[in-house]
């Protein structure tokens, strides 16, 4: 069961304090009705001040006309100041805080500086009315003062709240962003796996064509490699529609998987070359491997490359030259890749600019193959990557073709 926390569209806590107050103003008239100069008329414009009081947060400005009337008829009728005239201090503290615009509370305090004349004015007692007015008005300055203060802090939490909603929708759009800059990426790269199989498939076709009469077993091998390509190639095109799936029309277009004429396939062979090239960067890296590896799919291949390939960049980026990685690849039912590094290198001296999503587009790589990434800060120091891809039921005969 749900505990309903509002109340006319206001939280109830605060029309729950609003009552209160109001009933205070109402008792504190009816209980001085008979003692108090004008009697039940007095006491009714108590009460009349104390309905408005309800009101106050919503419509401060125009509760505080209907006070400040009412106090003026009081005024007109020499009744003096009475105990419920608290109402004025509490409306003036209302508009000067809830008020849409600041000079409303100016001049309500301006009108409140008048009040206390003429209530020093009217005031019986031994003393000087100038020291009863100077009381007015410090009592009545410092209630301005604090509802002013309150006012500024309650608009600056209100500006930092709409700044932080801000920022959270520029970081959900830069977000989209990135994981469709990275979906199409995956998209073209992926493009070249299959286009590499339907190369295979033709040549293959071709070869069988012709080795049909000549030779027939040799035909049949063909054959079965362009059963076992096209099975391959079709289960990377479903992995493609699935990743680009929630990209909408334009992640879905020709112009995603336009082949590029600059680029292609890279595979785990060319892993040695990347370490290379980070070690001559200035990472001080160990590699190794458990495990048989086995044939890959191009996709899983061009995956795990990229994996590497983006937490040494990043090692590089914040570990800094001269930083000790550790490179690993695990062979069981999954491929394994761990990369960590002991962030003790040295800063680069001019570090390229980051865009911040390396982890967001690793992520979206990995979810092709259902794999998992974790990433955190190791306790000793430094960075730890970790991802696991699992292998497929068979292998891939796109490799034995190619």
């Amino acid at each position: 069961m749900t505990v309903r926390r509002t109340l006319f569209g206001r939280p109830l806590r605060g029309v729950a304090f609003d009552v209160a107050v109001s009933a205070v103003v109402a008792f504190v008239g009816l209980a001085s009705a008979v003692a108090q100069p004008g009697g039940w008329a007095a006491t009714g414009v108590g009460v009349g001040m104390a309905v408005a009081l309800l009101f106050r947060r919503t419509h401060p400005s125009a509760v505080t006309v209907v006070v400040a009337a009412l106090a003026l008829v009081q005024v007109i009728a020499r009744w003096g100041p009475l105990a419920f005239d608290v109402a004025v201090l509490i409306a003036l503290y209302s508009v000067v805080k809830y008020g849409r615009r600041l000079r409303d509370g100016v001049l309500a305090g301006a009108v409140a500086a008048v009040g206390v004349l003429l209530a020093a004015a009217q005031t019986p007692g031994v003393i000087d009315w100038w020291v009863t007015a100077l009381w007015y008005a410090l009592v009545t300055g410092a209630v301005w003062l604090v509802a002013l203060n309150v006012r500024t802090r309650r608009l600056y939490v209100l500006s930092l709240e709409e700044r932080a909603a801000t920022l959270e929708r520029e970081r959900e759009a830069e977000s989209r962003v990135a994981v469709a800059e990275e979906r199409t990426r995956i998209a073209r790269e992926l493009h070249d796996v299959v286009a590499h199989s339907m190369a295979v498939m033709i040549v293959q076709a071709d070869g069988a064509r012709f080795m049909l009469d000549r030779d027939p077993e040799q035909a049949r091998t063909a054959v079965k490699v362009v059963a076992d390509t096209g099975r391959s190639a079709l289960e990377e095109m479903r992995r493609l529609v699935g990743v680009l799936r929630d990209a909408g029309p334009s992640g879905a277009g020709g112009s995603v998987v336009a082949a590029d004429p600059e680029h292609r396939r890279l595979a785990l062979a060319e892993l040695p070359d990347l370490l290379a090239r980070f070690r001559d960067a200035g990472l001080r890296i160990r590699d190794g491997a458990t495990g048989q590896p086995p044939a890959l799919p191009p996709g899983l291949e061009l995956t795990v490359y990229r994996v590497v390939q983006e937490a040494l960049t990043n090692a590089l980026k914040h570990a800094g030259v001269g930083a000790a990685v550790d490179v690993t690849l695990t062979y069981t039912e999954a491929v394994v890749v761990r990369v960590v590094d002991d962030g003790r290198g040295r800063p680069v001296v001019s570090p390229a600019p980051s865009g911040g999503h390396g982890l967001l587009g690793m992520r979206e790589r990995v979810a092709v193959y259902d794999g998992s990434l974790t990433a955190g800060a190791q306790p000793t120091g430094g960075w730890q990557v970790q991802v696991r891809l699992p292998l497929p039921s068979e292998p891939s005969a796109e490799v034995i073709a190619a």
